[in-house]
C-alpha cells in the first residue's frame, strides 16, 4: 500500500468512527411537563423539578430533554396540551397545578407513566387504586393544601387578634375549592370571626380590560372594614401572585397565603406545603422511571413538609408587632 493511500484510509476511518459511534448511542429521553398554571410565576417549581432529576442523574440538555406545556389557568386547554405531549412520544409526563392537569394526562394515555406533583387526593380523583399500590401508569407526590385553611385562619388570628371580620378570596372552581370555603366558614364560626367572601374565577378577573374584578373586590373588602385577609389555595392565585400581594399592601390588609413565594414577594405571611419539595421529589420519581422502575411499583408519596414564613418587613409596614411565639415557630423569617 502506498503511503498516501494509507494516510487517506486512516484519515477516513478517523472521520467515520465518531459518526458510527454517535449512531449507536441511545436517543435522549424526553420528559413532558404539564401544568395548569402559567410559566413565569411557577419558575421555582420547574427549577425544583430539574433539581430532582439531577439528583437522579439526569441533567436537561445533557441526558434528558423536557417538553413544557402550560395551560395559563385555562382548563379547556389541558386535554389538547396532554395529547400533544403524547404525540411527541415523551417517556414520562409530570403534572402539576391540581387535579385537572392529572385528569387530562390520564385521559390522554394509559401507557405513558404519569408522575403527580399536586395538592389533591389521587384516590378520590380515580387516578390510582391506592396510595401504597397505585396499580397503573400513575404515581407521584401529593401535598396538603385544602385541609390547611383553618390553620391559616388561626395563625392570622394570632398575629391580628383584634380582627373580628376576615376577608376570604376564594376560587371555588379549583379542585377542593368548595371544601376550602366550607372549612373556612366552619373555622370562622369556631373562632368567633365573621367571614366576607369574594370569588375569583379566571385570569380575566385580574385584567384591567375586563373591569379589574379583583381590584374591585379588594375595594369591597375595605368598605366592609375587615381586619385581615386569607387568600385561598389556587393555581389561579399563584399565577397572579404579584398582583395579590400588591393589592393587599395598597389596602393595608394583613394577609396570609398558601405558599412561601407570596411572603418572599412581599406578602405578610404564608403557611402551607413546600411546593419546591414536592416537585423535587416528583423529579426523583421521574428519574427512577427513566431508569426502568414501573410507576405501579412506586407508592404515591405524601409530602409532609410544611412551611410557616413571616415577612417582618411587611409586618412593620402594616404597623404590626409579630408575637415571639409566632417568630419561634416560623421556618423562615424575612427581615
Amino acid at each position: 500500500m502506498k503511503r498516501r493511500e494509507f494516510i487517506t484510509l486512516i484519515g477516513g476511518a478517523a472521520v467515520a468512527w465518531p459518526f458510527a459511534a454517535w449512531a449507536q448511542q441511545p436517543a435522549m429521553p424526553v420528559v413532558g411537563f404539564l401544568h395548569y398554571g402559567s410559566a413565569m410565576p411557577h419558575a421555582h417549581v420547574l427549577a425544583a423539578f430539574r433539581q430532582g432529576l439531577k439528583e437522579s442523574g439526569f441533567v436537561e440538555g445533557r441526558n434528558v430533554a423536557i417538553e413544557q406545556r402550560w395551560a395559563d389557568n385555562e382548563t379547556h386547554r389541558l386535554p389538547d396540551l396532554a395529547a400533544d405531549l403524547v404525540r411527541h412520544q415523551v417517556a414520562v409526563i409530570l403534572v402539576g397545578g391540581g387535579g385537572p392537569s392529572a385528569l387530562a394526562a390520564k385521559a390522554a394515555t394509559s401507557t405513558i407513566p404519569i408522575v403527580l406533583a399536586f395538592g389533591a387526593d389521587p384516590v378520590q380523583l380515580g387516578l390510582v387504586a391506592s396510595l401504597s399500590r397505585p396499580g397503573g401508569n400513575v404515581t407521584g407526590v401529593t401535598f396538603v393544601t385544602t385541609e390547611l385553611m383553618a390553620k391559616r385562619l388561626d395563625l392570622l388570628r394570632e398575629l391580628v387578634p383584634q380582627a373580628t371580620m376576615i376577608a376570604y378570596l376564594a376560587d371555588t372552581r379549583y379542585v377542593g375549592g368548595q371544601g376550602m370555603l366550607h372549612d373556612m366558614l366552619a373555622a370562622a364560626a369556631t373562632l368567633g370571626r365573621q367571614l366576607v367572601v369574594v370569588e375569583a374565577r379566571s385570569d380575566r378577573d385580574f385584567e384591567p380590560a375586563f373591569g379589574a374584578f379583583v381590584e374591585r373586590a379588594f375595594a369591597a373588602f375595605v368598605e366592609r372594614q375587615p381586619g385581615a385577609l386569607v387568600v385561598g389555595a389556587s393555581s389561579l392565585f399563584d399565577s397572579n401572585r404579584d398582583q395579590l400581594v400588591a393589592l393587599a399592601a395598597r389596602h393595608k390588609l394583613p394577609a396570609i397565603y398558601q405558599a412561601r413565594e407570596y411572603a418572599v414577594d412581599g406578602g405578610l405571611m404564608s403557611y402551607g406545603a413546600s411546593y419546591g419539595e414536592a416537585f423535587r421529589l416528583g423529579g426523583r420519581y421521574v428519574g427512577q422511571i427513566l431508569k426502568g422502575v414501573k410507576p405501579a411499583d412506586l407508592p404515591v408519596e405524601q409530602s409532609s413538609r410544611f412551611e410557616l414564613v413571616i415577612n417582618v418587613k411587611t409586618a412593620k409596614a402594616l404597623g404590626l408587632d409579630v408575637p415571639p411565639t409566632l417568630l419561634i415557630r416560623a421556618d423562615e423569617v424575612i427581615e
